[in-house]
């Protein structure tokens, strides 16, 4: 397990990622009187996070894991859900405090459904350029939320914890990207 995660350079990963979310709390603490974190400092904390943890959606070796006798597709589920449960705890872990990531439910569909998103484009273009649409797609979404239901459709991470549609598109994405990584795991590299 200790060589699975170094491979995958999770500790490095785990750091960055907890550490853009502690920098982005402590901004908020310290320079607003809200203890709510604004949609966009959410939605930005939750890109960043799974930004930084695509990075180890493969390991440096992928035609080695394709060719051993170890069943892949439980690990990478297991991977993927890991990597959801950090974001999770960490951004979880400020309710209490004087700067809060929220409402929870804002927090959970765009952490899963960006993660999801992170991991079918890790299934079709590759680990290293996984992170790319889901970026862009989350901080546009979150810059320019629209109100039509198309508009709200294509801007998901951008729209309140309330919206249905926002829900149903996270969820879809969710389960696919889950669904497609696990039993693919990441492309190719040339």
């Amino acid at each position: 397990m200790i060589l699975y995660l170094r491979a995958r350079r999770v500790p490095l990963a785990l750091a960055a990622s907890v550490g853009a979310a502690a920098l982005i709390w402590a901004l908020w603490l310290t320079l607003s009187t809200e203890r709510d974190v604004i949609l966009l400092l959410v939605v930005l904390a939750v890109t960043l996070m799974v930004a930084v943890l695509s990075t180890t959606l493969a390991a440096p070796d992928e035609e080695l894991e394709r060719t051993a006798a170890l069943h892949w597709p439980w690990r990478r589920l297991l991977h993927l859900l890991g990597a959801l449960a950090v974001v999770l705890v960490v951004l979880f872990a400020t309710q209490p405090t004087g700067a809060r990531f929220g409402p929870v439910a804002l927090v959970v569909r765009d952490a899963a459904g960006l993660l999801g998103l992170t991991a079918l484009c890790a299934t079709v273009v590759g680990a290293a350029r996984a992170w790319f649409l889901p970026v862009g797609w989350a901080i546009t979404a979150a810059m320019f939320p629209q109100t039509s239901t198309w508009g709200a459709l294509a801007t998901w991470p951008g729209q309140p914890h309330t919206s249905r549609s926002a829900a149903v598109v996270a969820a879809v994405l969710a389960v696919t990207g889950l669904v497609a990584y696990a039993m693919r795991g990441a492309a190719r590299r040339d």
